[in-house]
């Protein structure tokens, strides 16, 4: 293994395990509305009434997703990843405590029938969230759309999917999101992505709709100053705290490590870390 596998190994980790740590703050907030909380760390219970560094769907299959890749040796197989999330969804592996607790109403429907919603209302997060392991590999852009269509169909969260990866891989390769948001020209629903950074937090939305999460996401990966900054401040935005903390997470570990000791205390806590170092390559 050359030094280059090690840091790309060691950016994965840190990618991975900032997902989990963003998805497990914020899960016991989710549907909670934005000023009704303050997360400042790990806790337990709330919505899901689970124990402090549970995550849920959102690492789930994000690491169902990487496994798949891993086995692959790096290909992209949608019925080897399709398999994964059923086994998640059907027999609960992949999970923190060996317990399904949250699963999006598309993602459901999708893997129940085989056939990826394509309406217009199934814009919903459930592909964007786990996209991230693809940024790992050398997915094409039909690959990373095709993955995103194992649930979720619609080209609007293909697109955001597509987004995603590319934003992660130029930050993998050294690139500062204020310098890739400008490039981001992109047409309806995607066009406030490059002027974000004029954009204040009453302008962000942070519900299920993908191209919120996707927003809400850069935007706290843009204005946070570190890890923890921008982990706490995705969460703190309110409704999906979970998944919006997830994404953000996931693009803070790759900008800033993990080795503060804000993430050192959240690694402490975050429940099923083995199952996700399993997953990993």
């Amino acid at each position: 293994m050359t030094k280059g596998e090690k840091k790309m190994n060691k950016k994965l980790y840190d990618a991975v395990f900032g997902l989990a740590i963003g998805d497990a703050l914020g899960v016991p907030y989710e549907f909670k509305s934005r000023g009704s909380f303050v997360c400042k760390g790990m806790a337990g219970y709330g919505t899901h009434d689970q124990p402090a560094g549970t995550w849920s769907d959102d690492t789930s299959m994000a690491i169902a997703t990487a496994k798949s890749i891993k086995d692959n040796e790096g290909r992209i197989d949608l019925h080897d990843i399709r398999s994964n999330f059923l086994r998640w969804m059907k027999d609960e592996e992949f999970t923190a405590t060996g317990e399904v607790f949250d699963i999006g109403i598309a993602t459901g429907r999708a893997l129940m029938s085989g056939r990826p919603r394509t309406g217009e209302r199934d814009n919903g997060n459930g592909s964007l969230m786990r996209i991230l392991p693809l940024a790992f590999t050398d997915a094409s852009d039909e690959e990373i759309r095709a993955v995103s269509a194992i649930t979720h169909g619609h080209e609007i969260s293909m697109k955001a999917c597509q987004i995603y990866v590319h934003v992660a891989r130029r930050l993998l390769a050294g690139e500062a999101i204020r310098d890739i948001l400008p490039d981001l020209e992109y047409n309806k629903p995607f066009d406030r992505l490059q002027r974000l950074d004029q954009l204040a937090e009453e302008d962000i939305s942070s519900g299920g709709y993908v191209v919120d999460t996707l927003e809400a996401s850069l935007w706290a990966l843009l204005n946070g100053s570190d890890f923890e900054d921008t982990v706490l401040t995705s969460v703190n935005l309110g409704s999906d705290t979970d998944t919006t903390g997830a994404v953000a997470g996931g693009l803070a570990g790759i900008v800033y490590g993990l080795d503060s000791e804000f993430a050192g205390a959240c690694m402490d806590q975050l429940q099923g870390r083995e199952v996700i170092e399993e997953c990993l390559w």
